[in-house]
């Protein structure tokens, strides 16, 4: 009996999780999507609840150290601002690759891009702490001073998709990213930050078969 649940947990050792992390507005549930990329690997969807990043450095380890006893190898796909709360939160934790799809790299020049177009200035940000500029999107002086506080560390093999017409991040800041980081890039020709037209999805499954043939 003994030998057999030695066995059980030798099997579970060698299992592989990819492990998608949705941007904002998505879901968990388009995980499904990637099951058949990786046939041979446990496709999971995070379902996470942070809002920022400090919350992210709590919820992230504890979800993927759940997972450390059951899976050798975890493999992440994070979309959006998903990628940037992996790796203000991921850093330390044994991932093999991540996969990143209009990831966003460097949120304080988002914020103070967000905060030009709004004509908010930084002064006025600081007084008021928040500042409504859409029916859905806030600037905030306490999420801006975080991010310039607390520089992310990221040292994982990392790939990464963009579209060319992505208007929340600049391929100028994507290229500093890769030279940086020594992630890979591809670019896809008039490609939006939201992938998911059928031509962009299937850009999107060709990017990732691409690169795991090359592994093969």
């Amino acid at each position: 009996m003994l030998n057999s649940r030695l066995q059980r947990n030798e099997v579970a050792k060698m299992k592989k999780a990819i492990v998608y992390i949705h941007g904002r507005g998505g879901s968990s549930e388009e995980a499904k999507h990637y099951e058949p990329l990786f046939p041979e690997c446990t496709v999971l969807g995070f379902d996470y609840k942070s809002q920022n990043p400090w919350e992210a450095k709590k919820e992230f380890p504890h979800f993927f150290d759940s997972l450390s006893d059951e899976y050798q190898s975890i493999t992440i796909i994070a979309n959006s601002i998903g990628a940037f709360f992996a790796m203000c939160s991921l850093s330390d934790r044994q991932i093999e690759r991540a996969f990143f799809i209009s990831p966003v790299l460097d949120m304080q020049k988002l914020i103070t891009d967000m905060m030009e177009l709004a004509n908010v200035s930084e002064e006025e940000l600081r007084t008021k702490g928040i500042v409504y500029i859409g029916s859905e999107r806030t600037l905030s002086w306490e999420y801006l001073t975080y991010v310039r506080e607390h520089p992310y560390s990221w040292e994982v093999q990392t790939e990464i998709l963009y579209g060319s017409r992505d208007e929340l991040t600049s391929i100028n800041t994507v290229r500093a990213f890769v030279e940086a980081h020594h992630a890979s890039l591809t670019v896809m020709d008039g490609g939006e930050h939201w992938f998911h037209t059928e031509e962009q999805m299937q850009f999107l499954d060709d990017w990732i078969k691409g690169i795991i043939e090359l592994d093969c």
